[in-house]
């Protein structure tokens, strides 16, 4: 789901002392994009400070794999040109007669989209460049690069030949250009939205920043809205009783903001009871008005939210308290704060009552936004309390759905012992040899 997590889970696997890791990296490489492949060398060369042979070799693999199906080189080439000349060049890899050409020489074969791409920007009327954009599939942030004046034709083209990822993500450039207001293109964009909630490529969160981001009319941002919430319902399911603490303290606006995110994520999947508190010095339940059989969704804990406002001190062990008083059970609770304590009743303390009161040992993971401080762990850790931290930075909205699995897990125990029964990846016994 998060394709930086991913490049950096490849990167320090290739990189690793262990040989089984590195040859893990080597086929879980295989199955990225020319981008991350990139950018798994460049993590490894500039951070970690060295490339292995076998990450050599792997990259090598994935390249003359592409080189012998031509139609998936020229795809990858036409998005990714850059990216595939810079790990020929690093590495030193002799291209083959094709990736030579295109890459290079700059000379493409006639069949080859990027020849294509040629014929697209010399071509003198928009139904012969509408033509070659559907023939090609050529994408729309390369087409339109081409193109002096998108008429209504070529943007159902454009539109037509994207996929529904490529929609939502360029969902402001398609307003802009007036496709939102043409009633044939608004209805192919339609279709492509209704195929996003059941495609696996979609972002879950992307959906959400193109409303943000586009500024969408009520009908569109709808659409939008249901794709976020069909996506984030196809999550792995949450069987733990769970709290979630939202920092509402000054300067936590981000906090609240994370904290709808989280809620609409988590309420989709789980199956046993969940609460929502916002906290400062007191702490109070946020419902959403949601009733029968269906789920919250992202959209109702926006309303829910709406009036939750960052002032005051903060206790974070006063939803906690709240909690003992209404008697209510959990076995685990995410806290959304910069952990920045300053008023009692103090978490810990909140947390060694709740135990005694309710026979309970609920396990906490922190989502950290904003500073850092470590002594509220630390004090967490003194008392015996199982947690964990997990870091969120710079309105990374799309990383929060990594935080599931977390609290899918029954136990940190068995998250571990599920890590450890999953079988390494191995490379195929016929590799492609560096040259």
């Amino acid at each position: 789901e998060v394709r930086d997590h991913k490049t950096l889970f490849v990167a320090h696997m290739a990189t690793s002392e262990f040989s089984e890791f590195r040859e893990a990296a080597w086929v879980l490489l295989q199955k990225l994009a020319p981008f991350e492949v990139a950018r798994v060398l460049d993590h490894s060369k500039r951070v970690v400070g060295k490339v292995p042979r076998s990450l050599k070799s792997a990259i090598a693999h994935y390249l003359k794999t592409r080189e012998n199906n031509p139609k998936q080189f020229d795809g990858a080439a036409l998005r990714a040109r850059d990216d595939l000349k810079h790990l020929y060049a690093s590495l030193r890899l002799k291209p083959g007669t094709r990736a030579q050409a295109i890459l290079f020489d700059e000379q493409p074969p006639e069949d080859s989209p990027l020849a294509s791409l040629k014929r697209l920007a010399q071509a003198a009327n928009a139904e012969e460049q509408a033509q070659i954009i559907l023939d090609n599939k050529i994408p729309y942030t390369t087409a339109v690069g081409a193109i002096k004046h998108v008429t209504p034709a070529l943007l159902v083209a454009l539109i037509s030949a994207m996929s529904p990822q490529e929609v939502i993500n360029n969902m402001s450039a398609l307003k802009r250009r007036g496709a939102l207001d043409d009633k044939d293109v608004k209805a192919l964009i339609d279709e492509k939205l209704a195929e996003a909630a059941s495609d696996r490529r979609v972002s879950t969160l992307k959906a959400k920043k193109a409303i943000e981001v586009a500024q969408l009319d009520e009908e569109i941002e709808r659409v939008l809205t249901e794709v976020t919430d069909k996506r984030v319902a196809d999550k792995v399911e949450i069987k733990r009783p769970t709290a979630l603490f939202v920092d509402k303290s000054s300067s936590m606006t981000q906090a609240v903001e994370v904290a709808k995110q989280l809620a609409a994520l988590v309420s989709a999947v789980i199956s046993a009871e969940f609460h929502v508190y916002a906290f400062d010095t007191a702490a109070f339940e946020i419902k959403t008005d949601v009733k029968g059989d269906r789920r919250p969704a992202l959209s109702d804990w926006e309303r829910a939210f709406k009036f939750i406002k960052a002032n005051g001190s903060t206790s974070v062990g006063a939803p906690l308290a709240k909690m003992i008083k209404d008697k209510i059970y959990v076995d685990q609770i995410v806290i959304v704060t910069d952990e920045g304590e300053n008023t009692p009743p103090y978490f810990r303390d909140a947390w060694d009552e709740y135990a005694k009161v309710m026979k309970a040992a609920p396990s906490v993971i922190i989502v950290q936004v904003g500073g850092t401080n470590h002594s509220f762990v630390t004090g967490l850790q003194g008392r015996g309390i199982e947690v964990m931290r997990y870091q969120f930075k710079d309105s990374d909205y799309y990383s929060l759905i990594n935080v599931l699995p977390l609290l899918a897990m029954p136990s940190k125990l068995e998250l571990v012992d599920l890590i450890l029964q999953y079988p390494l990846p191995q490379r195929p016994k016929v590799a492609v040899a560096m040259t």
